[in-house]
Formats: C-alpha cells, sequence, structure tokens
C-alpha cells in the first residue's frame, strides 16, 4: 500500500529543521565547549560543510527515488541488500538515538521548573508523539510546522538581544586544545545536522518530489547553519568558561545573563520546542526506515503494515517509539556518540550511493536534481567524515563495529534467503568483467519509480512502444537492408508480405526523406486493412545510411498502420519527435543495453501526454 502524499516544501523545511534544532545547540554547546574551547563555533561549522555533502547528495537521490526508507532504499539499490541492511540499521538506530537524545534534553529543561523526573517526562512525550505519528503524517507535519514557528521566533530574539553583550575577550585563547580537538568535536556535534537527510525516508509522502525535496533540504541547511553559529557565538561571547564548560543548559544560562529571568525563561520554552519537533521528526522518520526494510523482505512484513484508517505506518511506528523510549536510561555521552556516528556513516554511505549510480550508466537512473561538483563534492565528503571518525576515537569504532555487524547479521540470517537484489555496483563488475551479472531488475524499478513520481498515465503509445518489435545490429547497414529487416519483423503482425512492406519502405523513403535530424529518422508506410498500428526500433550502433541523410542514421523508429489509425499515426510522430529533442537522447539510445532499454527510452521521454479521459 502505498502513502499519500501531503507534504509541501515549508512541511519539508520544518521536518527538517525541527529535526536539527535540538539538543544540538541547547545541549551540546556546553559539552562541545569542554573539548574545544571557543573554537567550538569553528567545530559547527565544519560539521554544516560536511553535512551539506551528504544533503546534496541525498537531495539527488531522494529526486530520483522518492520512496519511503531514505538512504537505506537507495543504498540498497547502489550497493547491494547487505550494505542496505546495515545502513537501514545504522539510520533507524541513529535517528530513533537522536529523538531520545531530545527527549533526555526536553526532561532537563521540564526539570528546571518542575520537580518530576527527567526520564518519566520523556518517556510520557515519546508516547505522545508515537500517537501523533500513529494519526498521520500531515497531522504530525502540522505540529511541526506551529512549533518550528515558535521557535525561530524565540531564536531571532536570542541572537538580537545577545549579540551587543558579546565579549571578545572570552575568545582568548580561541583554541586551547589544538586542532585535533576541533575536529573531533565536529564529529561529536554532527548530530545537530542529523535531522537534515530524515526528509528523505518521507520522500514517499512528498508533492513534486523533484522540487520540494531539495528546495526544503537546502534552506533548511542554510537558516539552521546560520543560527547554530550566531547563538554558538553569542553563548560563548556571553558566559564564562567555568559556568559554560559542561552545562547541559548552555543557552538558557546565556539568556539570563543578557535577558533575565525572563529570557531564561523564553529560552527554556524554545528548548522544549525544539525538543519536541526532534522527537516527533525522530519517530516520523525513523520508522519508515523499518517500513522500506519489511517490503524489501529484510524484515518480517508484519512491520511493514500500513493501515487503512490513516495511512500511516503503525507497527514500525509503534517499534520505533519503543527504540526512542528505552535509551532514555543511557549515558548522554554515549547516546550522543552512537547517534553521530551513525549519521556519520550514513552521509559516507550516500556520498558513494551517488558515485555508484552515475558510474552505473542506468539509464532509468534520472534524478530531477543533480549534486553539483560531481565527483569531487561526494570525494571530499567521504574523506572529512572518514577523518571525523579516526578523530572520535576506539569507542566510536567500537560502536560503529557493533552495529555494522548487527545488520549483517540481520542479512545473513534472515534476508539472504528471501532477498535477490541487482545493484549499481554488479552493473559496474559487469561492465568491467565483460560478464552477464544482470537481468535488468533495477531497470524495470526506476522506471516504476519515475512513472510515479511525475505521475505519468500511460496512453496508447505506451502500449505500441512496450509491443515493438526491436532491430539492433552493429554493423552499418543501407535504407534497403534495413527495410528488409524491419519487413522481415513486423510483416505477421501487420498481415502483409515481407517484400511488399520492403518495397512500401523504400518508396515512402525515395519519396521524401524521413530524416528528421541528426542520427534520427522515422520510415513509415501505410498497409492495407483496418485497426492495425505497429512500431518497430531499430538501432545500428555504426550507423544507418539513408538516401538523403546528411550522415549516419543510428535510430529509426518505424512505423506501419492502416489508413484508419492516422490519428496514432500523427500523435505517434509528434511523441517521438519530442522525445528526441532531449539533448542526451542519442547518446542514450547508442549506450543502452538490451531490448528494453531503448523501449524505456521511448517510454520515459518527456512529451505532451494524452489527458486522461481523451480517447488515444
Amino acid at each position: 500500500m502505498n502513502l499519500a502524499k501531503r507534504l509541501g516544501v515549508m512541511h519539508v523545511f520544518c521536518i527538517a529543521s525541527g529535526a536539527m534544532i535540538s539538543s544540538g545547540i541547547f545541549v551540546l554547546p556546553g559539552l562541545g565547549y569542554a573539548r574545544a574551547g571557543p573554537a567550538l563555533v569553528l567545530s559547527y561549522l565544519l560539521a554544516g560543510l560536511l553535512a551539506a555533502t551528504g544533503m546534496l547528495s541525498t537531495a539527488e537521490l531522494a529526486t530520483a527515488m522518492p520512496k519511503a526508507g531514505s538512504d537505506y532504499y537507495f543504498i540498497t539499490r547502489a550497493m547491494g541488500p547487505a550494505t542496505g541492511t546495515v545502513a537501514g540499521l545504522f539510520n533507524w538506530v541513529s535517528f530513533s538515538l537522536k529523538a531520545a537524545f531530545a527527549l533526555v534534553g526536553m526532561g532537563a529543561v521540564v526539570a528546571l521548573y518542575v520537580p518530576l523526573d527527567a526520564r518519566i517526562s520523556g518517556a510520557a512525550l515519546g508516547v505522545a508523539f508515537v500517537v501523533l505519528n500513529l494519526v498521520g503524517v500531515k497531522e504530525a507535519a502540522r505540529v511541526q510546522f506551529a512549533l518550528v514557528a515558535g521557535l525561530f521566533g524565540l531564536m531571532v530574539v536570542f541572537v538580537v538581544r545577545g549579540m551587543p553583550v558579546v565579549s571578545v575577550e572570552r575568545y582568548i585563547p580561541f583554541s586551547p586544545h589544538g586542532v585535533p580537538a576541533v575536529l573531533a568535536t565536529a564529529g561529536f556535534v554532527f548530530v545537530a545536522y542529523g535531522g537534515l537527510l530524515k526528509i528523505a525516508s518521507v520522500a514517499e509522502e512528498v508533492h513534486t518530489p523533484g522540487r520540494t525535496i531539495p528546495a526544503g533540504m537546502i534552506l533548511s541547511l542554510v537558516v539552521t547553519a546560520m543560527f547554530y553559529a550566531l547563538m554558538v557565538h553569542v553563548t560563548v561571547g556571553v558566559l564564562p568558561a567555568e559556568q559554560l564548560e559542561g552545562s547541559v543548559t548552555p543557552i538558557a544560562d546565556a539568556a539570563l545573563v543578557f535577558m533575565g529571568r525572563r529570557g531564561q525563561a523564553a529560552l527554556g520554552i524554545a528548548a522544549a520546542l525544539a525538543f519536541l519537533t526532534t522527537a516527533n521528526a525522530g519517530i516520523m522518520t525513523g520508522s519508515r526506515y523499518l517500513l522500506a526494510m519489511a517490503r524489501d523482505g529484510m524484515l518480517p512484513p508484519v512491520i511493514g503494515r500500513v493501515g487503512g484508517r490513516f495511512g500511516t505506518p503503525f507497527v514500525a511506528i509503534l517499534v520505533t517509539g519503543g527504540l526512542v523510549i528505552l535509551p532514555l536510561f543511557v549515558d548522554l555521552y554515549v547516546l550522543v556518540e552512537s547517534a553521530s556516528i551513525g549519521l556519520i556513516l550514513t552521509n559516507i554511505l550516500a556520498n558513494a550511493s551517488v558515485v555508484m549510480l552515475r558510474e552505473s550508466r542506468l539509464q532509468n537512473y534520472r534524478p530531477t536534481f543533480r549534486a553539483p561538483l560531481y565527483p569531487w563534492l561526494q570525494v571530499a565528503g567521504i574523506i572529512g567524515f572518514a577523518l571525523l571518525l579516526v578523530e572520535m576515537g576506539v569507542e566510536a569504532f567500537l560502536i560503529s563495529s557493533l552495529l555494522a555487524v548487527g545488520g549483517f547479521c540481520l542479512y545473513w540470517f534472515y534476508g539472504r534467503a528471501r532477498v535477490q537484489r541487482e545493484s549499481a555496483l554488479l552493473h559496474i563488475l559487469e561492465r568491467i568483467t565483460d560478464r552477464r551479472l544482470v537481468g535488468g531488475s533495477i531497470e524495470r524499478e526506476l522506471k516504476d519509480i519515475i512513472r510515479e513520481r511525475d505521475s505519468i498515465v500511460l496512453d496508447r503509445f505506451d502500449s505500441l512502444v512496450e509491443e515493438a518489435t526491436i532491430v539492433d545490429v552493429d554493423a552499418s547497414l543501407d535504407a534497403s537492408e534495413l527495410f528488409r529487416r524491419v519487413a522481415d519483423a513486423l510483416a505477421d503482425r501487420v498481415d502483409v508480405p515481407a517484400a511488399d512492406l520492403g518495397q512500401l519502405l523504400l518508396a515512402r523513403e525515395i519519396e521524401t526523406s524521413t530524416v528528421i535530424g541528426d542520427g534520427l529518422a522515422i520510415p513509415h508506410a501505410i498497409v492495407p486493412g483496418k485497426g492495425v498500428f505497429a512500431i518497430c526500433l531499430a538501432r545500428s550502433r555504426a550507423g544507418f545510411s539513408f538516401p538523403e541523410g546528411d550522415g549516419p542514421v543510428y535510430a529509426a523508429v518505424v512505423l506501419i498502420g492502416t489508413r484508419d489509425e492516422r490519428n496514432v499515426h500523427l500523435r505517434s510522430l509528434a511523441a517521438i519527435a519530442q522525445i528526441a529533442q532531449a539533448p542526451e537522447f542519442l547518446t542514450r539510445w547508442r549506450a543502452a543495453r538490451g531490448d528494453q532499454a531503448l523501449r524505456d527510452l521511448l517510454l520515459l521521454g518527456q512529451r505532451q501526454r494524452a489527458p486522461v479521459g481523451v480517447p488515444k
């Protein structure tokens, strides 16, 4: 059962921003300051720059494959189900732990005003957000919108009031623990940007994802990174080092300095809003990883069940809610490091997936947004994230290793016997080794995704192309030999002797050339009878030679029909002409691997389609 498409640009912005702005800024500055000193500002900026590489790669992947499950779905299609399962487990655990981290922060805020155990209040809020997400993604997104609007308003007040009282002396010395500490702290605070990729996990529920997802993600990163830098700058500049170091309420403490008790209370409210948005987004997006893995057979089917009343994956939401609530009793540093490690590895795999998918030359990999500076952006991101992991130390390595082993065991003992899936990696290996390793299933899956993404309504031309006969040769042929082969292939379908059909095509070509552009011809002929129309797709890698052509013809789309099918003939001519206008059409045509790849070029090409309800 497909999920409803209800989310727009502002929903995307609010889910991503709300998922990012929480404990990462309202709790971490104090813990980060203890590690890096005033250079903490650089750690936040460095983490943001690295987050941009993963964000741009994920935006490309999400517009190519807007499906629930985000990175798990992409990575599985890029690198195979084993790597995908490990990534899915990393993502689910990381996003759930980030939500738990937010509930810890919320509990700390509540404890400032109400004598209540932080773990109890956090668990109660976790249950409330599970119930909200069970009701529906749009309802959860509406709550997210209201919370984020209030959050940004209070953050603006903090920055505007705090900038005039910043003391430059508090920045001396700037980096007391050296550059390695700045890098390590960047990895530690990277969890603050973790929510940025969360939106891709609900891509299946986004309206017009090709435009909405990149716009929402880019806007969210720019705005959030700006506020992070400004708020950390104010906090470091107004609090004494001994007070800031290790504080779990640094923003509220800073607000007390220049805004008094009311200001402290207002920023306490801002922190509460931030924690609520992150917890909500964590449950909303984390559950979609389980949904995607269950759909693929990597988890029991019951986990992927979608409720008929609200259209939400209720079992996945309940399981995710359990994982969010249980870690409330875990040490805070372990919680932060575990969430950060998973998010860093997710970004590494997202960058690697873009490289795999592009280098595989999959014809139906067609993102509507492409990450710039390929492949240097992805390579820089992978190296940068790897350095963060190294600087985080042995404990980080052990945590990531345990998660990786857990994901691989899940695949090996459960999913391996149930899932046989092609990946872009296999396509690359096939090209390198010149051995047959793939059967085209990933191309078919990508084709179906494009049709769903672009809301393509199939018409008569699509049916004709799916049934089209293929003539595919390596050598150069002249027009008469091409028409002879086409006639042999179509004679039975149009009920005309092959010799006569070949002569009809040749006579029509001599009368008026059917070459309509560089490398493309659309030969056609009218045959006796009624209700007959057929297409033949012909390709010569060396090029066909036509009498009136200025150069070789690599693509010949032959149309044969009876006189009563004239309207279909004209619409087919128009469709082919529109599709062939794409700059990359001939390049893709010559590189297409197999008969179905040739058909897919026409099936997925940009053209005007017959409106629904209009005779085709």
